[in-house]
């Protein structure tokens, strides 16, 4: 079968508008322009759209994607098997969700009692989830499957109370840092009470704190571009800058 850009688009349930911008980006050209000067999209165009939308349900960039469905490496079949393993997981995430939301309108009918950690735990499985498919590979490989995993159950043995402080302590680390790399200063006070206040942060999630683990977790952040973006999204520098701040702290307490 081929289609043009309204049949493709009657099919696939996107605009034609989106599928025509697919084309002038390069992620989804047409297999041919025909005499009348449309564009005619085959088998393998309807495929790879087919991909491209998989792809957008797991909330990833069309950038990231066109690198991904061009590459010369790119195994279909391998890529529809990953997909349905991420579909999974996000079916259970939005699982336990709902099971969340069916105790909370048992509780509210006073048919059932919830604990207030109870309340949460669908939001903090969602977030190791997470956490799981964007870092997971590299964090294992780097801290080892014990260490990832006891982290893990951390994250859901949390209080509410806990959960609050964790989720106030990095956005105060994020702040702290961005003033202190103002100054330029890593050895200064604001950069030393950042790198303190990363290593509160980092305690809630660790069994047991080291100086070198600290260290070894802020050269994480600049060698791996996606640990590096987080941190300087709206300050470039700022990962180098709390390695260095670290780098300065560690050598400095107990």
């Amino acid at each position: 079968m081929e289609y043009t850009v309204q049949k493709l688009g009657q099919i696939s349930g996107i605009s034609p508008r989106t599928i025509r911008y697919y084309d002038e980006i390069g992620i989804l050209k047409p297999s041919r322009i025909n005499s009348s000067g449309y564009r005619i999209y085959g088998q393998a165009e309807v495929d790879r759209l087919q991909q491209i939308l998989f792809y957008r349900e797991l909330d990833l960039s069309l950038e990231i994607i066109k690198e991904i469905v061009s590459s010369p490496d790119f195994d279909e079949m391998r890529a529809l098997i990953e997909h349905r393993g991420k579909l999974l997981e996000k079916r259970k995430q939005l699982d336990l969700l709902i099971i969340n939301v069916d105790k909370s309108i048992a509780v509210k009918e006073g048919r059932s009692t919830m604990s207030d950690k109870e309340k949460f735990d669908g939001f903090k499985q969602k977030l190791i989830d997470d956490n799981e498919e964007k870092y997971g590979k590299e964090i294992r490989a780097n801290y080892g499957n014990d260490a990832v995993n006891n982290s893990n159950q951390k994250m859901l043995n949390m209080t509410q109370k806990q959960y609050d402080e964790v989720t106030r302590l990095e956005k105060e680390v994020l702040e702290t840092l961005y003033a202190a790399l103002e100054t330029g200063d890593p050895a200064g006070e604001l950069a030393q009470k950042a790198a303190d206040l990363h290593r509160q942060w980092l305690s809630y999630f660790w069994s047991s704190y080291s100086k070198e683990a600290h260290l070894g977790v802020t050269q994480m952040y600049v060698d791996d571009e996606r640990f590096k973006a987080y941190y300087d999204k709206n300050r470039p520098g700022a990962a180098a800058f709390l390695r260095e701040a670290v780098r300065i702290y560690t050598a400095t307490i107990k």
